[in-house]
């Protein structure tokens, strides 16, 4: 790994940590009492005040149970691969395809159907999404259009916005997600012009 690689990896490793902790709704105060380390330590090493040493990164790839090269996000060596690890939130399962913080990321959802009104949200980025299998209900603003399997849609996520699974089945959707993403073509149609409905 040359200079560059290696200030990029320690670079990422409080905002990987981060993430890890917000993504398993850990807190610090009860990560802190998991692995021993203080409170203002753990707030240091996220935000990138405090640098990552061995025997800070131990405990916590202990206590998030991940190895610790997958931890401080290293490379593999010859490898572009990415080892896609499967993670469980609320009603869909996420598939992270991208293995570095930052930037674009990209994702395989899939979506399970819930049951109540959806909960339209907003959030800094911009997002991209391609429907691999089934059907996707995207509510945007104002807007509400159904997705089948090969259409997609973008969008600026500062709109009130929601998607998920258009009926009972599940939907299958790849996801791309970015403070800044670039614009692509959108092919849906309005849900009054949903001819299969």
């Amino acid at each position: 790994m040359d200079d560059k690689a290696y200030e990029r990896v320690l670079t990422n490793v409080g905002p990987r940590l981060r993430r890890l902790r917000q993504d398993r709704g850990v807190t610090l105060t009860a990560l802190s009492e998991t692995t021993g380390i203080s409170v203002s330590t753990l707030s240091r090493l996220e935000s990138g005040g405090r640098k990552a040493t061995l025997e800070l990164l131990l405990p916590l790839a202990q206590a998030h149970q991940v190895p610790l090269d997958e931890l401080v996000g290293a490379p593999e060596v010859g490898d572009p691969r990415v080892r896609a690890v499967p993670q469980r939130r609320a009603h869909m399962t996420v598939v992270p395809l991208t293995r570095q913080p930052g930037g674009l990321q990209a994702y395989k959802l899939v979506i399970d159907p819930v049951a109540g009104e959806p909960d339209l949200r907003t959030h800094e980025g911009y997002e991209w999404l391609y429907v691999l299998s089934g059907r996707l209900r995207l509510l945007l603003a104002d807007r509400d259009v159904v997705l089948r399997s090969g259409e997609a849609a973008e969008f600026d996520t500062r709109l009130p916005h929601w998607f998920g699974p258009a009926g009972g089945e599940p939907v299958e959707v790849l996801s791309l997600f970015g403070r800044q993403g670039e614009r692509m073509h959108v092919r849906a149609r309005p849900r009054g012009q949903d001819k299969e409905d």
